[in-house]
């Protein structure tokens, strides 16, 4: 009887998606990414909204000079310009996720091919000792019956 050959794993190791998108960000990406993530953070909207206070209270008691009564324009010229350049850093930052999740999804993809491969291995061993054990049943009743054909009776 001849038995199966071993199992030799023949696909690439997994690789760690961090990884893989970690090594494709430029230093502009890690700025933005950053930029937006301090956006994006609660210190930052608690920060901001101190320094609006701050600035519309000094406006309209007047302890110190004018610089923006109200309506106070320039308060919404400043957050203008912020939104103006702020949207497209976060946007930029999103797009970079979305090609992470992207990478994320084909790296599944590969290691869902790769557990196929592997069950299907697995399932072909058990069908090979399942075959094997079989075969050994079937000379074990034939060697029984001829043992017992060929024995003499007491």
């Amino acid at each position: 009887m001849q038995f199966p050959a071993r199992f030799q794993h023949q696909h690439a190791p997994v690789r760690n998606v961090n990884q893989v998108f970690e090594d494709q960000r430029s230093t502009g990406d890690r700025i933005a990414d950053r930029f937006a993530s301090v956006m994006g953070s609660w210190s930052f909207i608690i920060i901001q909204s101190c320094l609006l206070i701050i600035w519309v209270t000094l406006n309209i008691t007047a302890w110190v000079l004018h610089w923006d009564p109200y309506p106070f324009i320039l308060l919404n010229l400043a957050l203008s310009f912020q939104a103006a350049y702020a949207a497209p850093i976060i946007m930029m930052s999103q797009n970079r996720q979305a090609t992470k999740d992207r990478i994320e999804a084909h790296l599944d993809y590969e290691v869902n091919q790769k557990a196929e491969e592997e069950v299907r291995v697995i399932l072909q061993h058990l069908e090979a000792q399942n075959d094997a054990i079989l075969e050994i049943l079937r000379r074990l009743e034939h060697l029984e019956t001829a043992a017992a054909g060929g024995a003499s009776p007491a």
